[in-house]
């Protein structure tokens, strides 16, 4: 859970408490706070406390008792409700002989007495309950109703809750590694052991090898349920473990409390991976090692994880195999193989390819690790009974850990088949449409963007038979391993190479950006060589970086927001009529462009428009009439973005008319992709089409997953010579990158496409960093232009040179209502925006009066104060990557802006302002004021 961060002080305080200071050598500053040594040393055993240490490893054991110090901390836990201490299990089980299922039927005791809701309990500690007492949230309301039904009795005793808690735990499952151990036993419970419990007793009392799996199991399953045992699970800095569904997880409520084990688990969650070991998990998440050891012991004995075991270590021990989750996959299988080829194929087997960018960082393996992220919403989608009750527990699963890992996604994929033909009302339509998407994308995933049908060229027919003879069932090929045959080079032999696999895991944004970014960036690049988005991604999702793993999604945070649109119009050379309007400004009236439009599509750069399915993506449509009390409410938190169309633009209905077309553009063997026929498109439109998706193709370098949506505009001519296709036009909205689950068609177009590119080839990984890499950099470039601080404005802004005295008129009045023809006078029943076809010079400023709109043209001594900030060619090539610039703070348009059609231009709107003020003076009253010194008023 988020804490509030640390004082000076109390930074200070930890640190003297982690060296062990005496309270006579305490920085001054803390006497304040610690006026005396007996308040030093109750600040010592709080800080031991709320860390769990142990006594003899802590500062504590200098200021108190080894058992008050343990008394206290039961105390802090029994009174905050907190998981217990199984770590310290050496002395509180068998010293204070306080065993688990006791702490916790004392915990809900408390909670029953105070006629608390059973949501009081944290969701960890409720899991561990629930696990060794069987009182879950039913039974618990259950014992509630019995006691309220006693009415006087239950005010006047409350014990009466007691008596109806269990006296003995229930049964749970025991792994066979786990360690049996010893509490201090009375005479009296000596006394009443049988022979066989007295044989068990000494054989655990001399060996040092304890595991469960040497003992009787039923004599020692009744030790514990009397209390006389207790367990403790050994982990290793070597162990790795697989983490599997939360079943029997609680949802309650995060703690209220400090636990540095608790605190853990959820990044364990997320950062776990049956290939990695605890040692090396600990250095992902910079933990501590030991604490890592206790949360990953946790884990365990809840049986949300496994211990992977090392097939060679259990060779000679059969008796581990009985256990159900201690078992060997495939893929331990697969890895050892592996291992083992790698020995003769040290060369040969190297992935060809760029693998500088392919996620090759960490140990090679037998397969490509994919991660798709989601959102939160997936799993509330999920959760909905109504749909399928089957996918509950991975929508538990997914929300609490974070995490869904490779071996559920088949068992998740069969559960979202059961949704295959039915038809749902309302909303739940909507939620069953993600989840088909959600199928369509894993199953893609899966299959490593490789059709079902098609045959992996160079296998015979006797290497298929081996393949169908070692396989399961049902099994397909592009499921599992691929084989080619290799020839030695010494003998004469032919073997079978293993190639790569694609494992996919499901992982929740909101959880990965819970994790430190330095955290986030060690995950992706040990664990993944491909990351997957979904469209739109939450506000608070952390990006990977360029340097690490392949990201299918944003290429940068300025990707995200209407500066992505800006530069798919100015580098495409085609777009809507579009103005852009900066932050804090206050409309009289509306700009010429957007004056008497029918309506307008906006966007605002804190994505606070927000309608339809997809959300943000989407913007608002707002009716003309109501534009101008929009914008200024818009205005007073972000700028904003706004199309202005007429009523030609849109349809019957009122609506926009677009076209997704699903990314990449291009092929595998570089051809572009032909997407009229299959939208219904008729002969001319199909040909229209195909020449912008050119276009787009060759100047964007659109070699990524996500759509491009087009939006059909009317051209600008009324005459009856043209026909009604000749008197619209496409051009492109906007691009998205990643699936976008809302919608089902998309998906499966998109997922088609990625099949026919090959995209997820690791041959063409090198082509999609350098397409995003340019497209950062282009995005930085108009970042850098247009905002507050960079050329444009300080051109504009400037005081030497009045803004009125450096323009020259250029053109005459213009309305886009009554006035349809283009700017220049020049009739084209081909270009729907007015501005295109005008004779305009190379740099030039739009500016607004009522509703004239006008073109001025600067000077060539302005021409040249703005010439440097164009770089050179040889600039461009030393340039750096911009991740380094790349930050998730919204960077705000300096100045208004209007893109004509074909180019992005400065606007000057001051004329529309309400209580219109040179901003140059705002400019230089802001730096007045943040020089000037402060002058002190004298009494």
């Amino acid at each position: 859970m988020q804490r509030a961060p640390l004082t000076v002080e109390e930074r200070l305080l930890e640190k003297a408490v982690k060296e062990e200071c005496a309270w006579e050598s305490l920085p001054r500053r803390l006497h304040p706070i610690v006026p005396s040594k007996e308040e030093w040393h109750k600040r010592i055993i709080e800080y031991c406390i709320k860390k769990r240490l142990q006594w003899i490893n802590c500062f504590a054991r200098t200021v108190c008792k080894e058992n008050e110090y343990y008394e206290d901390m039961m105390r802090y836990l029994q009174r905050n409700l907190a998981l217990f201490p199984y770590h310290l299990a050496d002395y509180i089980c068998r010293v204070m002989r306080v065993s688990p299922f006791r702490y916790y039927c004392d915990m809900i005791f408390e909670v029953m007495k105070n006629e608390q809701p059973y949501d009081r309990i944290p969701n960890f500690s409720a899991a561990d309950a629930l696990r060794l007492t069987g009182i879950g949230r039913n039974e618990f309301i259950d014992i509630m109703n019995k006691c309220r039904s006693k009415k006087i009795m239950w005010k006047l005793n409350k014990s009466i809750a007691k008596e109806l808690l269990p006296t003995q735990p229930v049964d749970f499952p025991i792994e066979p590694w786990w360690g049996v151990c010893l509490v201090n036993l009375t005479l009296e419970e000596f006394k009443k052991l049988s022979k066989e419990e007295m044989a068990t007793i000494d054989k655990v009392c001399m060996e040092e090898a304890n595991s469960f799996v040497s003992f009787d199991p039923d004599i020692v399953r009744d030790l514990c349920r009397r209390g006389l045992v207790y367990f403790d699970i050994p982990v290793y800095p070597d162990d790795r473990f697989k983490v599997s569904r939360l079943e029997g997880f609680v949802s309650n409520r995060e703690q209220s409390y400090e636990d540095p084990i608790e605190e853990l688990l959820y990044a364990v969650f997320v950062v776990s991976n049956e290939n990695v070991t605890v040692k090396e998990l600990a250095a992902t998440l910079q933990a501590d090692l030991s604490l890592l050891q206790a949360a990953a012991a946790f884990v365990c004995r809840l049986g949300w994880a496994t211990k992977v075991l090392d097939p060679e270590s259990i060779i000679g021990d059969s008796n581990i195999l009985a256990s159900p989750m201690s078992t060997i996959n495939d893929e331990d299988v697969s890895v050892a193989s592996q291992n083992y080829e790698n020995t003769l194929f040290d060369n040969d087997s190297i992935q060809h390819g760029d693998t500088s960018v392919s996620g090759s960082h960490g140990p090679r393996s037998a397969y490509t690790r994919v991660a798709f992220i989601v959102d939160a919403n997936i799993t509330s989608y999920l959760m909905m009974g109504s749909v399928s009750p089957g996918l509950k527990s991975h929508a538990v699963t997914l929300y609490e850990a974070g995490k869904l890992g490779h071996a559920s996604i088949s068992d998740l994929c069969k559960d979202l088949s059961t949704l295959e033909g039915a038809t749902y009302e309302g909303e739940l339509q909507e939620f069953a449409n993600h989840l088909f998407s959600l199928r369509c994308v894993l199953e893609c995933l899966q299959s490593g963007g490789i059709a079902t049908n098609k045959k992996e060229e160079g296998c015979s027919e006797e290497l298929n038979m081996v393949t169908s003879s070692n396989d399961g069932p049902n099994t397909k090929l592009h499921d599992n391993e691929k084989l080619t045959v290799c020839e030695g080079s010494d003998v004469k032999t032919e073997m079978v190479k293993r190639k790569k696999k694609y494992h996919v895991d499901l992982l929740r944004s909101e959880s990965l950006a819970s994790l430190a970014p330095a955290t986030l960036d060690r995950l992706f690049l040990r664990d993944y060589g491909i990351l997957v988005s979904i469209v739109p991604l939450p506000h608070s999702s952390i990006l990977p970086r360029p340097s690490g793993p392949v990201h299918f999604g944003p290429p940068a945070y300025s990707s995200m927001s209407p500066w992505m649109k800006l530069v798919l119009y100015s580098t495409a050379c085609s777009g809507p009529l579009s103005v852009v309007l900066m932050k804090g400004q206050f409309l009289r009236l509306l700009p010429a462009p957007l004056a008497g439009s029918e309506k307008a599509l906006i966007w605002s750069w804190d994505g606070s428009t927000i309608g339809g399915i997809g959300r943000k993506l989407e913007g608002s449509l707002v009716k003309g009439s109501i534009l101008l009390h929009c914008l200024n409410s818009l205005l007073r938190h972000s700028a904003v973005l706004v199309l202005p169309l007429s009523r030609f633009d849109l349809d019957e209905f009122g609506k926009l008319i677009t076209l997704d077309i699903p990314l990449p553009l291009k092929n595998a063997d570089g051809s572009i992709a032909s997407v009229g026929k299959d939208l219904g498109l008729k002969e001319g439109e199909i040909s229209k089409l195909n020449s912008l998706l050119s276009n787009l193709a060759n100047k964007m370098e659109l070699w990524t997953v996500g759509y491009i949506r087009l939006l059909k505009l009317f051209n600008g001519t009324k005459s009856d010579q043209f026909s009604s296709e000749e008197k619209y036009e496409w051009v492109p909205l906007s691009v998205e990158f990643g699936m976008p689950l809302f919608s089902p068609t998309l998906c499966d177009s998109i997922c088609r496409r990625i099949v026919s590119s090959e995209m997820l080839q690791c041959g063409s990984f090198g082509e999609h960093h350098d397409a995003m890499q340019n497209l950062r950099i282009k995005l930085l470039d108009i970042c850098d232009e247009y905002q507050s601080t960079g050329p444009t404005a300080k051109l504009l802004y400037q005081k030497e040179h009045p803004f009125g005295k450096l323009m020259s008129h250029a053109c005459g009045r213009w309305n886009p209502i009554v006035d349809l023809s283009p700017i220049s006078g020049v009739l084209s029943a081909r270009q729907r925006l007015k501005l295109v076809n005008r004779q305009c010079c190379q740099n030039e400023v739009f500016s607004c009066d009522d509703r004239a709109l006008r073109s001025y043209a600067l000077t060539p001594a302005h021409e040249a104060a703005k010439g440097p900030t164009k770089e050179s060619p040889e600039a461009n090539t030393i340039k750096t990557e911009p991740e380094e610039n790349d930050s998730k703070e919204a960077i705000l348009p300096g100045v208004n802006l209007i893109f004509d059609g074909s180019k992005l231009l400065p606007f000057d709107i001051g004329a529309c302002l309400q209580a219109r003020q040179s901003i140059s003076l705002i400019v230089d009253a802001a730096a007045a004021s943040a020089s000037a010194p402060f002058s002190h008023l004298s009494l």
